[in-house]
């Protein structure tokens, strides 16, 4: 089979304007950048809107290293509608540099299953991230100047928390002393660099409903506090209208197409095991206002992502979903039988690709779990099995049988290799799914202490027997609460390998606790930051390189490389 890079190259791209006016956009509302990628203006959002859309979101058990295809199968099934004659389009998150060029790779799809232009898509784009990168980095200065000037605010030094970001993976800026030097360079301190995808501005664009939803979530940033214990925040630095300039095209949804033409609304790229993992609501709210079915990813399992969406994203746009897709692969549900170890960046064992529905059914209990925290929520799922080539029709039945004793149907897809054509009988299950309809419920709400919704993520979603908070997180929850921030929503930042905060425990683990080291103020975004277990917010480069790269040759072709 060719690879992703290859099949992307030869693919033919419909007109953009053609692409928008198949989703029911009308093409007045594109900025054309380049010949195929256009942002969408905000004036999309007042468009005349008969109906809403059926809203569908993708998850997934917990993944292995090598991940078990959302992206693929959002794309999959968006194209799958498009066969049965449904106006459908896909909003996902855009890729970070980082995990780009390390060891995780893009995240334009796979196979016949991809967003293209595919280089476009896992590189700069239209230059989003840089915009985020630069409003992060302008109240860090704004910051640091403002103490260098003499601190008018009060600032207690030890108590900041807003730190730099960049978009590549780079250990050795995680942390540093700045303000070295003489006089003039700024006042001595310990800080650090975050990648990007972990600023709580690209959580705020991912969030924000409109532009002035994004200036006031911007005033919102708390970046430290005062010697009496006042929360600080970029209103108070009078950064957060500089930032909002520098962020206004960012805002807006960047609109792309499938390989087969489907519309796809590429926008933001929080990340998702430590933060919210949700591509925005305003691409999601503009395509609601012209499809038939928006289908959205989530990162990683539905512990994380989709709890995430239900709890945090939902509670920000007010769209519900319809129904939910929980993606399972033979291989993921074998490692967490515990026979197997699977490492990134190498080789699957071989005996993993040997016929065993025994070591399928030994890891039920993870998939049993990601179910159980649809229905949770109130959504029905219906569970993709993504199709590899060395899987086993018996594996595939046992994947089957287990989701229909929790009451869930199940299909087999091979979009990978057959694109939309082998997502049709998928398809066909999620439109079941929506006419049945949802009953959406939230974990929480608003007004609960933050302590307690995290008891109820960890004891309801994570099945733990309740939470650990360290005595400098219950430090931290005490002054949240001190500055009038006791009703934000919960962001827990944890493995994605596992549904535990322990990576090396397998399947639906119990009796265990939540230990919750660290707890942040992302008052812009909407939630506290409760970083558990060893989660650190700058993920290394990894031992491997990626499985396949781009690249340029000497006479400008780019090329991939394994």
């Amino acid at each position: 089979m060719l690879s992703d890079l290859e099949i992307a190259q030869g693919a033919t791209f419909a007109p953009l304007s053609d692409v928008a006016e198949a989703m029911g956009l009308n093409p007045i509302h594109l900025e054309p950048y380049g010949r195929n990628v256009a942002k969408v203006e905000l004036s999309a959002l007042e468009a005349p809107m008969t109906k809403r859309a059926a809203y569908v979101l993708v998850s997934a058990i917990t993944p292995t290293p090598l991940g078990e295809g959302k992206t693929t199968t959002t794309v999959g099934l968006g194209q799958a509608l498009g066969r049965l004659g449904v106006k459908s389009v896909v909003t996902l998150r855009q890729p970070s540099l980082g995990p780009t060029f390390g060891i995780k790779g893009g995240a334009a799809g796979g196979g016949f299953s991809q967003v293209i232009p595919m280089e476009r898509l896992n590189l700069h784009l239209t230059g989003d991230f840089h915009a985020v990168t630069a409003a992060h980095n302008l109240l860090a200065a704004t910051l640091d100047n403002h103490l260098f000037q003499g601190n008018a605010l009060d600032i207690d030094l030890p108590t900041i928390t807003w730190r730099r970001v960049l978009d590549v993976n780079d250990r050795s800026l995680r942390s540093i002393t700045i303000g070295q030097g003489d006089a003039q360079d700024g006042i001595e301190r310990h800080s650090g660099f975050d990648i990007t995808a972990a600023s709580e501005v690209m959580a705020i664009l991912a969030l924000s409903r409109d532009l002035a939803d994004l200036r006031y979530r911007l005033g919102r940033i708390v970046v430290g506090y005062s010697s009496s214990g006042t929360a600080v925040t970029a209103e108070m630095l009078q950064c957060a209208g500089a930032m909002a300039v520098l962020l206004v095209d960012a805002l807006k949804p960047n609109l792309l197409q499938t390989l087969e033409g489907t519309p796809a609304m590429i926008h933001t790229g929080p990340f998702g095991n430590i933060a919210t993992g949700n591509s925005s609501v305003i691409a999601d709210l503009i395509a609601s206002r012209t499809a038939d079915v928006v289908i959205t990813e989530a990162g990683f399992g539905a512990d994380m992502g989709a709890e995430r969406f239900f709890n945090i994203k939902c509670r920000a746009s007010g769209l519900t979903p319809d129904a939910g897709v929980v993606v399972a692969t033979v291989r993921a549900l074998k490692a967490h039988s515990g026979n197997y170890r699977i490492v990134a960046g190498k080789p699957l064992p071989p005996e993993i690709l040997e016929e065993s529905p025994d070591d399928v059914r030994s890891g039920a209990a993870n998939l049993a779990a990601h179910l159980r925290i649809m229905n949770l929520h109130g959504v029905q799922p219906v569970v993709a099995i993504n199709a590899f080539p060395g899987d086993h029709i018996s594996e595939h039945e046992a994947i089957a049988a287990i989701a229909a004793a929790h009451g869930a149907e199940a299909i087999v897809a091979t979009h990978f290799q057959d694109g939309g054509a082998g997502a049709v009988a998928l398809a066909e299950a999620v439109l079941r799914a929506i006419g049945r309809g949802a009953s959406f419920t939230m974990l929480y709400p608003d007004h609960l202490p933050i302590a307690d919704k995290l008891e109820r993520i960890a004891t309801e979603v994570y099945g733990a027997d309740g939470i650990d908070l360290s005595p400098a997180a219950a430090a931290q929850l005490e002054l949240l609460e001190a500055n009038g921030l006791g009703d934000l929503s919960v962001c827990v930042a944890k493995t994605h390998l596992s549904i535990s905060s322990d990576p090396k425990l397998l399947g639906a683990p119990t009796g265990w606790r939540l230990p919750v080291r660290e707890i942040r103020t992302s008052a812009g975004a909407g939630f506290a930051y409760a970083i558990c277990g060893t989660m650190r917010t700058m993920p290394g480069l990894g031992k491997h390189p990626a499985s396949e790269r781009i690249d340029v040759t000497t006479d400008g072709t780019i090329v991939g490389l394994s």
